[in-house]
């Protein structure tokens, strides 16, 4: 057993592929590794390990693809004028504030999250947020987010050791026992080739609104919370000596990268 190593394992994790003893052991695994247990349909299969069965998975992974597909483009809400109408309006007030705001197409599952509202009256953003600590395996969805707020303020609930929750201080205590110095905000850049994967840098004591302006934004902000003094593998941009630091206004809008990582999950 990979939870406790004591006993001899009886089960297989399909999502990880975890060895686990007994029911207790796969609790703990899931709830260390933030795993669901499900089999990931789109795991890579080398070629020398891939069998029939990999190819009649991937040929009922399709199949699923082809009906939802078929589901959504028959679905009359998501194809309404009301709905194109807010759509337009999102993008448009984003682009009003020096942002690319991009939507996905129906059926991909950002576009189904994603809640992000912009309030006429009080002319600002409420943004559908995803907070993501990889040092803890954990992740948070934060809903009608002003765009007023800082980044320090929205992080509080979660990594200061005095307002967090308790559950939530336990499970991230490796960021509430860091000096809030060390604590970095990132943000990937979109539409750049999957070999050269970069990130922005965002400032905590700014509002979120600052902070993304000149930058492109497919759905809805996804922020990687991480520690300088742990070893990740994430790149920030003009940081890693091998280019310059990013100009926020010549950022392409090309969807491509994102929509060839999103197909597979919109079913």
């Amino acid at each position: 057993c990979e939870t406790c190593s004591k006993e001899e394992a009886k089960y297989r994790c399909p999502r990880c592929m975890k060895y686990s003893c007994s029911l207790l052991c796969v609790k703990k695994h899931k709830l260390a590794l933030s795993c669901n247990g499900v089999r990931d349909k789109t795991a890579f299969v080398s070629v020398n390990e891939f069998t029939d069965l990999n190819l009649l998975s991937d040929y009922r992974f399709l199949e699923d693809v082809g009906r939802t597909a078929d589901a959504a483009a028959r679905h009359c809400i998501v194809h309404s004028p009301a709905t194109k109408r807010l759509l337009y309006c999102l993008r448009n007030k984003a682009r009003g504030c020096n942002i690319d705001l991009k939507t996905l197409p129906v059926g991909f599952t950002k576009r189904r999250e994603n809640s992000t509202t912009f309030s006429s009256v009080e002319n600002k953003f409420y943004w559908h947020l995803k907070l993501i600590f990889p040092h803890c395996h954990a992740e948070y969805t934060l809903k009608g987010v002003p765009d007023d707020k800082t980044l320090a303020d929205i992080l509080k609930p979660y990594i200061d050791p005095v307002e967090s929750d308790p559950v939530v201080c336990q499970r991230l205590k490796i960021y509430t026992a860091s000096p809030q110095s060390d604590v970095r905000i990132l943000m990937k850049i979109e539409n750049r080739s999957r070999n050269s994967i970069r990130y922005n840098e965002l400032d905590a004591s700014r509002s979120l609104l600052d902070n993304l302006k000149g930058k492109v934004i497919i759905e809805y902000p996804t922020l990687f919370v991480v520690l300088k003094t742990l070893k990740n593998d994430m790149v920030v941009l003009g940081q890693d000596g091998s280019e310059p630091a990013e100009n926020s206004d010549s950022e392409s809008s090309s969807l491509s990268s994102v929509e060839e990582g999103e197909i597979r999950d919109s079913s």
